[in-house]
């Protein structure tokens, strides 16, 4: 893997700009196929849009996708010790044996798209500070979480999905949302692993002092995300963006990991063009967020998992989309006549 190219985070910063562009041709080139398939205009609907979105993307008019990437990353957060979810931060370590096992949900979704599956645990040992207190990552640590998301995508990855596991991280996730995008704290917070009443309202507090004890989670995507996200967070938007620079094609996994992602476009409008929603959870707040991404979901099956397994299914949609574009037939090719 490509050693990440930052050592700061005004470095970290500069990769947010000059970022590669959809293949023009390719686009263009995609379209003119989809025109000339065998079935009436928009007969696929969103279908053929899914198709020619991944073709501009990997340049290519009849691309395929054999190469997916499914990458885990897992953390502990200091505001699991406030008693914001209904599992102790224990479990983030269980899980990840889970993981590795083969055991977890993930696990079967990942071999049922056809996809590899990495697991990185990240500093289990080493909770983020509690950001009640002030900020959750010091700059270095920060920069050492967006690293490993980084430099843990494959670059001859074709599609990639991010995951998450790590105790207390909606809470983190309700915090960062209502620094980016305001409201109140109660618009932004769910039940998470299934908090009872008190517990919601426990999150919503934690949410609000986390906002007040860092200001500069307000102004600026990243800053949001050091000081009040965790480092499978920070991750997963640090794969995020090398994706973007590699012209890999992301599916969104559910509110975690589109909070991340909307760190991101915080700070450069645009950087997630290279990302489908891949679908809308049953946490009330990521269809919220997704409507101030501008990203309309591919499927909603109520999921509330994480792991990244709501995108994961949605691999196989995207695949449906690709193959009826690349493998159907044109009017000319199949000798039908199109009116």
């Amino acid at each position: 893997m490509t050693d990440h190219a930052f050592t700061s985070l005004d470095g970290f910063r500069t990769l947010l700009e000059g970022l590669p562009e959809p293949d023009a041709q390719a686009l263009a080139d995609a379209e003119t196929r989809n025109s000339q398939l065998t079935k009436p205009p928009g007969a696929l609907g969103r279908l053929e849009d899914l198709a020619i979105w991944y073709a501009g993307w990997r340049g290519s008019a009849r691309p395929e996708i054999t190469t997916p990437q499914i990458l885990i990353f897992a953390a502990n957060h200091g505001v699991a010790a406030l008693g914001v979810s209904a599992f102790p931060a224990e479990v983030t370590a269980q899980m990840v044996l889970n993981f590795e096992a083969g055991g977890a949900a993930i696990n079967q979704l990942a071999a049922n798209a056809g996809a590899s599956l990495q697991v990185h645990a990240l500093e289990l040992d080493r909770p983020t500070a509690d950001f009640t207190k002030g900020p959750a990552m010091q700059e270095a640590e920060f920069l050492e979480a967006l690293a490993a998301g980084w430099n843990a995508v494959d670059p001859t990855a074709d599609l990639l999905v991010c995951g998450e596991m790590g105790i207390a991280n909606t809470t983190a996730a309700s915090a960062i949302a209502l620094a980016l995008f305001g409201g109140e704290a109660t618009d932004w917070v769910g039940r998470g692993t299934g908090v009872d009443d008190a517990g919601l309202g426990l999150k919503a507090q934690v949410a609000r002092q986390g906002v007040v004890a860092n200001p500069q989670a307000q102004q600026d995507g990243l800053q949001a995300l050091r000081c009040l996200g965790g480092r499978e967070m920070a991750a997963m938007a640090g794969a995020i963006l090398r994706a973007r620079h590699l012209r890999i094609p992301v599916l969104l996994d559910g509110f975690i990991c589109t909070i991340a992602a909307a760190c991101l476009e915080r700070s450069k409008p645009g950087v997630l063009d290279h990302t489908i929603a891949g679908h809308v959870s049953a946490e009330a707040a990521h269809a919220t967020v997704l409507q101030h991404l501008d990203k309309a979901p591919l499927l909603s099956l109520g999921l509330r998992l994480g792991e990244g397994s709501g995108a994961a299914l949605a691999i196989g949609t995207l695949r449906a989309a690709i193959a009826c574009h690349s493998g159907m037939s044109t009017f000319a090719e199949a000798g039908v006549s199109d009116g």
